[in-house]
């Protein structure tokens, strides 16, 4: 058996490739150091390469759950404060009226002066009605516009249509809420189906109670706080309604953060380049190239032609 024939070109050849080779390894480390990123091309980890095209997906729809929950929560954080506030100036409005209606103090001087306390629990009312959230009323539905209510109380947003967000995989939460929904309907129907006004629309029940005061119609004041009644009530159910929405989107968001954070560490641990060892890569390539160096300086010595030059 013949062994192969091994010259100084093959051994040249040989040897150059190797340090190229090794110059390559250094280069690879150095680019991982400086860019802090062992993926930079697919050709790098096909697998890897897949694996973070998925979870940056994955990272883009958490962000945007968790910004859609930051708008629900403040939309909603905003109903529910004035749903609140509404309770509290609905339930003054209800003692002044038990009030003018009984003892001795329901003179017409004193339900005159509770008339005139009515009138600013009302434009306050109006107020809370028309709150508004990034520059929107909450209680507007989609109107353009910048307010739901005009100032004697009736409803101008839209009537129709919903705000919703999506705060997680196949998870939607309605972010409005309609006026009439919460102070009642301007129109209902009556027996025959004919629209009529709606007496227990809490502004129209304010206005009834604070005429009856003025006028002395006791009969009416009675009507006017049973329908205060009924408008406090469906504020205090709206109000239950979106604070159960506000505690969902809470732990909706919650619970976005927390996969986002999961997630961008799997992807991390993919892409990011461990420093330390990609640090003692680089001083491996480069004391094994000067090894190489010295080794190919004595294995290839100066032929004949290198002294006739």
């Amino acid at each position: 058996m013949t062994s192969p024939r091994i010259t100084d070109s093959g051994m040249r050849n040989r040897a150059m490739s190797s340090l190229q080779r090794n110059l390559g390894r250094t280069q690879t480390a150095m680019d991982q150091i400086s860019s802090g990123k062992q993926l930079k091309r697919p050709s790098d980890s096909p697998t890897g390469t897949v694996t973070a095209l998925q979870l940056r997906g994955e990272v883009r729809a958490n962000k945007k759950y968790s910004a859609n929950a930051d708008d629900a929560v403040g939309r909603l954080g905003v109903a529910q404060d004035n749903l609140q506030s509404s309770v509290e100036l609905l339930t003054v409005a209800r003692n002044l009226t038990l009030e003018a209606r009984n003892g001795a103090q329901a003179t017409p001087e004193a339900n005159r002066a509770r008339a005139e306390q009515l009138e600013e629990i009302k434009g306050n009312l109006v107020q809370f009605a028309n709150s508004r959230y990034l520059d929107r009323p909450v209680f507007g539905g989609s109107t353009p516009d910048t307010a739901a209510y005009d100032d004697a109380g009736k409803y101008t947003g839209e009537e129709a249509g919903e705000t919703v967000r999506a705060i997680g995989p196949n998870a939607k939460v309605r972010v409005d809420v309609r006026g009439p929904e919460v102070f009642g309907a301007d129109q209902v129907a009556d027996e025959n189906g004919n629209m009529v006004d709606n007496p227990a629309q809490m502004f129209r029940a304010l206005d009834d109670v604070i005429a009856a005061m003025r006028s002395g119609d006791m009969d009416a004041l009675d009507s006017g706080l049973q329908n205060i009644d009924n408008a406090s009530d469906l504020v205090k159910s709206t109000l239950s309604d979106v604070g159960a929405r506000y505690n969902r989107v809470t732990q909706m968001k919650q619970s976005a953060e927390d996969r986002l954070m999961s997630v961008s560490s799997q992807l991390s641990d993919i892409e990011d380049v461990d420093l330390p060892k990609a640090i003692m890569e680089l001083q491996l390539q480069q004391t094994s190239y000067q090894a190489a160096l010295a080794a190919t300086a004595k294995v290839i010595q100066p032929s004949l032609i290198d002294f006739l030059r």
